[in-house]
């Protein structure tokens, strides 16, 4: 099996995202060029509401579908992210958090709220550079940044999301 290029898994996961939302009463349009940090524009024709998403994928190509870490604990998976989404917080912008898993080709999905990543991307960054430290070992800050999806009833280092409450979080709701 030839590796896949990023380019490749970052369209599919939008275009997932995009039948997913449609098959769920949502018009969507995937835009084009321009449009720094904003996948998709949604809009409900009943409802009338408006969202942005930024879609991040990661394609899985092991049947496993959690990692254990000492620093951040049992975790369903991470996307890398930059610093300047520790302070991207609006109300309409959600992430589209997509994992494909290659040996059973199954898409899942997880729907958060801007505010949801950018504390937890903040507050992990500075837990993960203070437990390092800790440590004695020298560490340099740089703009790299990871989401983690963790499980209900484990414990975290920090605040961290929970894929029970995320996942396949069409109707876009905050908690």
């Amino acid at each position: 099996m030839q590796k896949r290029d990023n380019n490749s898994v970052s369209l599919a996961g939008e275009f997932a995202v995009l039948s997913q939302l449609v098959l769920n009463g949502y018009d969507a349009n995937k835009t084009l060029g321009r449009t720094k940090g904003v996948d998709i524009l949604v809009s409900h024709h009943e409802t009338m509401k408006m969202y942005k998403l930024e879609v991040k994928t990661k394609y899985r190509t092991s049947r496993k579908k959690l990692s254990i870490s000492k620093v951040y604990g049992k975790v369903l998976g991470q996307w890398i992210m930059d610093k300047k989404h520790e302070s991207l917080v609006d109300p309409p912008l959600f992430y589209c958090f997509v994992m494909i898993c290659e040996p059973t080709s199954s898409f899942e999905f997880y729907i958060v709220p801007s505010r949801v990543v950018a504390r937890y991307v903040a507050e992990q960054h500075k837990y993960c550079l203070r437990k390092k430290r800790k440590e004695g070992k020298k560490v340099a800050d740089t703009r790299m940044r990871a989401f983690r999806m963790g499980f209900k009833g484990h414990k975290y280092g920090v605040v961290t999301p929970v894929s029970e409450t995320y996942q396949n979080n069409w109707e876009f709701r905050e908690s």
